[in-house]
């Protein structure tokens, strides 16, 4: 029996990779996917955007070439990044507003909480971009689109403090 067992870990041994491997996962279409941002700033909207654009990247590049219109993606809004979706806050937020039309020139639809804006911000749907649309709760709106299929994917952006 010990024969067999250091027979087996030789072979192992010699058969083993000295490294990691790159895999190409089959992923399928359409490809769906929620996405919730409750961010505790405006700023960490720009990481956070990162997580679609990676998504498009990985996607409808070699060797999975999907179309944008192979990709799903919703982003329901309704932390404290509210604010980068209204019009009147271009100046501030100009950089992050171009990423924002851009994706959604891509198909990627942007939802902010109606409860949100109005409540806690005093907005109303005047107040915000045309690729904007309100909706009656995020919380509800997340529920739906995962009930839809769609992938829930909540970005984590952390502060880096040295």
């Amino acid at each position: 029996m010990k024969v067999i067992l250091g027979l087996f870990l030789i072979l192992s041994l010699l058969y083993a990779q000295p490294h990691g491997k790159v895999v190409q996962t089959p992923y399928q279409k359409p490809f769906k996917v929620v996405y919730e941002l409750f961010l505790d700033h405006p700023e960490k909207l720009r990481p956070a955007l990162g997580w679609i654009s990676n998504l498009f990247f990985v996607l409808t590049n070699p060797p999975y070439n999907f179309s944008p219109d192979d990709l799903e993606v919703v982003v329901v809004s309704h932390g404290r990044e509210l604010p980068v979706f209204v019009a009147k806050n271009r100046k501030e937020y100009g950089d992050i507003v171009e990423r924002l039309e851009s994706l959604s020139l891509y198909g990627v639809r942007f939802k902010v909480c109606r409860m949100a804006a109005e409540q806690v911000y005093g907005f109303s749907e005047r107040d915000f971009y045309p690729f904007v649309e309100l909706v009656p709760s995020a919380i509800v709106e997340i529920i739906h689109w995962q009930l839809q299929g769609y992938a829930l994917m909540v970005p984590q952006v952390f502060e880096i403090r040295r």
